[in-house]
C-alpha cells in the first residue's frame, strides 16, 4: 500500500532525486484494516439526474507497510457482498440478485494488490486487481496518506483515503432499464472510496 512521505516542498526546491523525507522506516510492518472505523463506499448515476450512495459494511483487509522502500508495499482486501448497504432494502435486495452481483454464487469481491508507487508527497498509487462476480480486471487506486498516530488503547493505527472509478459492465454487471424521456436508469461508471484506518498487528 505504501508508507506515505509527509515531506514539505521548499522554497528553494532541490533535484528530485537529492530530496530527502522523513525516516518513517519505523511504520514498516503488517496491518489489519479496523473495518468499524473504515469505510469503503461508492456512487452511480441513477436515472441521468443524481447519484445513488452505498457502501459494504461487511470486509477483511490486510496491509503490508514498508516504510524504507514503498514500492514493496502490498494490499489485500475480501468484501463480502451480501453487507451492501444503498439505505433501502429492496435496492440492496435486487443488487444481490443474479442480475447484479448475485451473491450466492459469488460471496465475496476482492482485490489484491501488484504494485505501488509514490507518486508525491503523500500520494500514491495503488495498481492491483479486482475480482467481482469470478472476473478479474486491473485497477488502479489513487490514495492520500491521513497519518498515523498509537490511540488511546495503545494500538499502532496508519489511515489514507482514496478511490478510483470503474465501468461495472467489464464485470458482467450489464443490468439496466431505458427511461421514457431518453437515457438509462443507472450509470456505467461506479465511483469506489476508501476511508481506511489499519491498526498495526502485535
Amino acid at each position: 500500500m505504501g508508507i506515505f512521505n509527509r515531506s514539505k516542498n521548499t522554497a528553494t526546491a532541490a533535484p528530485a532525486a537529492a530530496v530527502q523525507g522523513p525516516d518513517l522506516a519505523h511504520l514498516t510492518g503488517d496491518y489489519t484494516i479496523d473495518s468499524t472505523h473504515s469505510k469503503i463506499g461508492f456512487a452511480v448515476r441513477h436515472a441521468m439526474v443524481t447519484n445513488v450512495r452505498g457502501e459494504f459494511t461487511e470486509y477483511e483487509g490486510k496491509l503490508h507497510l514498508d516504510g524504507a522502500n514503498p514500492a514493496a508495499s502490498t494490499a489485500e482486501l475480501v468484501i463480502k457482498v451480501a453487507s451492501i448497504h444503498t439505505n433501502q432494502a429492496q435496492r440492496d435486495e435486487h443488487l444481490r440478485t443474479g442480475d447484479f452481483f448475485d451473491a450466492a454464487t459469488y460471496p465475496e469481491i476482492t482485490f489484491k494488490s501488484t504494485s505501488a508507487q509514490q507518486i508525491h508527497g503523500d500520494t500514491y498509487r495503488l495498481h492491483g486487481d479486482l475480482t467481482i462476480k469470478g472476473t478479474s480486471r486491473p485497477v488502479v487506486l489513487d490514495l492520500e496518506f491521513t497519518g498515523a498516530a498509537t490511540d488511546l488503547y495503545g494500538a499502532n493505527r496508519v489511515g489514507f483515503e482514496g478511490g478510483t472509478s470503474v465501468d461495472r459492465t467489464d464485470w458482467g454487471l450489464t443490468y439496466n432499464a431505458a427511461l421514457e424521456t431518453g437515457g438509462v436508469l443507472i450509470g456505467e461508471k461506479v465511483k469506489l472510496t476508501l476511508d481506511i484506518s489499519a491498526v498495526r498487528a502485535s
